[in-house]
């Protein structure tokens, strides 16, 4: 019976070891999958997903400002000449452009940086090489150009576009 005892308490001992962790297993599955829950909700709310879906109450509503219809004002440039970049021929390019800004604080700011504008816009014309304005392409390529530099020079007024009234390349 003795013997018939000792296999009784090492079955029991086993089962006992055993089921530790089976409970500690249960334990860390109870406790993860809120926390999972709760990691996948944050994500959810932080992501801006559940902002369109809720409905702002009244008081945050009068709270908001109200978005303002600005109408862009357009700067005109004086007319620019110059030569373009063409070795062993006369090349010239003559730009009448007018230039897009948000605002009148905007318009004001580039009407003062005027003579940066000119200065830059006419640098840049003069690197060109006549094939490079050849096409759509070409006209947008440097319409792009044109408003970054009219960006730098007007800062921190913001230009949105440059118009091209005329370009004439000869």
């Amino acid at each position: 019976m003795a013997g018939a005892k000792a296999k009784t308490d090492e079955i029991v001992g086993a089962e006992g070891a055993e089921a530790k962790p089976k409970g500690s297993k249960k334990k860390l599955i109870l406790l993860a999958v809120p926390l999972l829950l709760g990691a996948a909700g944050a994500g959810v709310w932080f992501s801006g997903l559940l902002s369109g879906a809720t409905t702002p109450s009244s008081e945050t509503a009068a709270a908001e400002p109200v978005p303002v219809n600005r109408q862009p004002v357009f700067v005109t440039m004086p007319d620019i000449t110059a030569n373009l970049n063409a070795p062993g021929r006369r090349a010239f390019i003559r730009v009448r452009s007018q230039v897009e800004v948000a605002g009148p604080q905007d318009a004001a700011a580039l009407q003062a940086a005027m003579p940066r504008l000119v200065d830059l816009f006419t640098t840049y014309l003069r690197e060109i090489r006549p094939e490079e304005l050849r096409g759509s392409a070409g006209t947008h390529r440097l319409r792009e150009e044109l408003i970054a530099r009219a960006n730098v020079a007007a800062a921190p007024a913001r230009v949105t576009d440059v118009l091209f009234t005329e370009i004439l390349v000869q």
